[in-house]
């Protein structure tokens, strides 16, 4: 008797070995599963298809990050960048996506940055030199009190040719610091057509030189 309910509970151990055994494979199983859909989403998410024509300027425009551009970090795998917020000078709301079609050096700034301030008449430049229906500078202030230093800074400087953009709640700041896309300033990111990331730079740059023109062109295709 005594064998038979030592052979019953050895049997009952073993049946519960294998239930805790099958859990946990059936754990992990899930576990990879959700980690897979997550590298899925993310993929997904970064418009891999879309982004594709992204991945192919960058790598030709890679050999021209050189000399006043040497900064800049060419994207390795393009993504969908966030249609961040915004408004235009007479107070219209804007996004990103509004310039889908166009290649864009999208630029974040604000006047209490002193390289933002040094980097603006070179942003004016390129507009000047490259602005056009292919290609906009879109220079988004985010001053977050006096609305209205901004707009007499660039005035009294002599920024005449970009237009005036700005986010006075510097959430498109917060919107790529998020996804990894803003670290300092100025912010500066050059934007495919699809609204794909080429390149991005933390600080400023020469945006008038040669060296960038001949980058911007490249992202251009002309």
């Amino acid at each position: 008797m005594t064998l038979r309910s030592d052979d019953a509970a050895a049997g009952r151990r073993r049946g519960r070995a294998r239930l805790v055994a099958l859990a946990s494979l059936a754990g992990a199983a899930v576990g990879l599963g959700a980690v897979y859909g997550i590298a899925t989403f993310m993929r997904n998410a970064g418009g891999v298809a879309e982004c594709r024509p992204a991945t192919e300027v960058a790598q030709r425009i890679a050999p021209l990050v050189q000399g006043e551009v040497a900064a800049v970090t060419v994207a390795e795998t393009p993504r969908r960048i966030p249609d961040v917020a915004f408004t235009d000078g007479t107070g219209q709301p804007r996004t990103l996506a509004d310039w889908r079609g166009r290649t864009v050096l999208f630029n974040l700034w604000a006047t209490w940055c002193v390289p933002c301030r040094k980097e603006m008449p070179a942003l004016d430049g390129l507009q000047a030199r490259l602005g056009g229906p292919g290609f906009e500078v879109v220079a988004v202030n985010i001053d977050t009190r006096d609305p209205m230093k901004p707009k007499a800074w660039l005035q009294e400087v002599g920024i005449g040719r970009l237009a005036y953009y700005a986010d006075p709640s510097a959430k498109a700041f917060q919107d790529l610091k998020l996804v990894g896309l803003s670290f300092g300033m100025p912010t500066t990111l050059i934007v495919d057509p699809q609204g794909c990331e080429i390149a991005s730079l933390a600080g400023p740059a020469a945006w008038d030189s040669d060296d960038a023109l001949k980058l911007i062109q490249a992202a251009m295709g002309t």
